[in-house]
């Protein structure tokens, strides 16, 4: 079996369709067919960002209604839901603030699925059936890290398919409680403290004191920001060179190979590491192209740079008209 593991959508419903045809997908009048011997699974963040929000949902849906297909949750999915739910404890409140900063990154998901209509209930509550992750006996799938200290936190408050309640959201959703930090490990990936109180101020426009690592290296602690750090050169350039990294507690537990998307690469695909792939090459941005990893089961590993495949969508001339 081939799993065709295709990256962050963010609403560009050509790029998803042009990906899944060179694929060799074929759409049967209700939803696209795999080659023989394949199956998708997308790695999460359906939504915000592109043009085309409710046929991107509508292609991911109808696969995993047709059995053709599986997903995993992105922080996009869980930030519509905090950004829809009043918090309990603070009734005049949502979990996740309605902020310019906020507003932005879902006015192009609420342009499309109106704030409180019957279409926005409606994929909210499809978003409740998407698991935070999967793991199958040949590869571990998650939107930003494979964190099996976090899940374990969250495993008791989650439905035997790994799946969010309502419940699950309020609890994950409270600032620095165990289940929040939880939740932002496995959906938002590993952070560290910026040195000396220094703040960078992230592409959406918010002020960071902490930086994403790059949690699939070795020896985290002992390497320099600069080195473990995700973020962009100008953020950086405001950090000293030989800041190290510290109190990073994480350590990947498993032997298999683990595939994520989330962190907006550039450039030709390849591994992280020799267990770790990304497939998130920016295609929410009009030069970054949808990608995919294609897995076979039979051979999980060695990871191969050979098995991405991208839909080059400047190249196409019903993308480009």
């Amino acid at each position: 079996m081939i799993i065709d593991v295709i990256g962050d959508i963010h609403g560009y419903a050509d790029k998803l369709v042009g990906l899944l045809k060179q694929l060799g997908y074929v759409h049967n009048g209700t939803y696209f067919v795999p080659p023989a011997g394949h199956r998708a699974l997308f790695i999460g963040d359906f939504i915000d960002r592109g043009p085309q929000q409710l046929a991107s949902l509508e292609i991911v849906f109808a696969m995993l209604d047709a059995g053709v297909a599986d997903a995993v949750m992105g922080n996009h999915e869980y930030n519509a839901l905090t950004f829809a739910m009043f918090d309990p404890e603070q009734p005049e409140r949502y979990l996740r603030s309605h902020s310019d900063v906020h507003v932005r990154q879902h006015e192009t998901f609420l342009a499309e699925v109106p704030f409180g209509s019957e279409a926005h209930q409606y994929w909210l509550q499809r978003f409740y059936e998407i698991p935070l992750w999967l793991e199958t006996e040949y590869a571990c799938f998650v939107h930003a890290c494979w964190d099996v200290d976090s899940m374990a936190v969250l495993k008791p408050l989650l439905t035997a398919d790994n799946c969010l309640t309502p419940d699950a959201v309020v609890a994950t959703a409270q600032k620095h409680s165990p289940a929040y930090e939880a939740l932002e490990r496995v959906l938002k990936g590993v952070e560290t403290a910026l040195p000396d109180g220094l703040v960078m101020v992230d592409k959406d426009g918010a002020a960071r004191s902490q930086v994403r690592v790059r949690w699939w290296l070795d020896e985290l602690n002992k390497r320099t920001i600069h080195e473990v750090a995700r973020a962009p050169s100008s953020g950086l350039a405001q950090i000293p060179s030989d800041a190290l990294a510290e109190n990073i507690e994480f350590a990947l537990k498993t032997h298999k190979p683990v595939f994520v998307g989330h962190y907006w690469l550039t450039g030709a695909p390849q591994p992280l590491s020799p267990q770790v792939a990304c497939t998130d090459y920016s295609a929410a941005i009009d030069s970054g192209y949808l990608t995919c990893y294609q897995l076979d089961t039979e051979q999980p590993l060695p990871l191969k740079a050979h098995n991405f495949v991208q839909y080059r969508h400047d190249e196409d001339p019903k993308i480009k008209a």
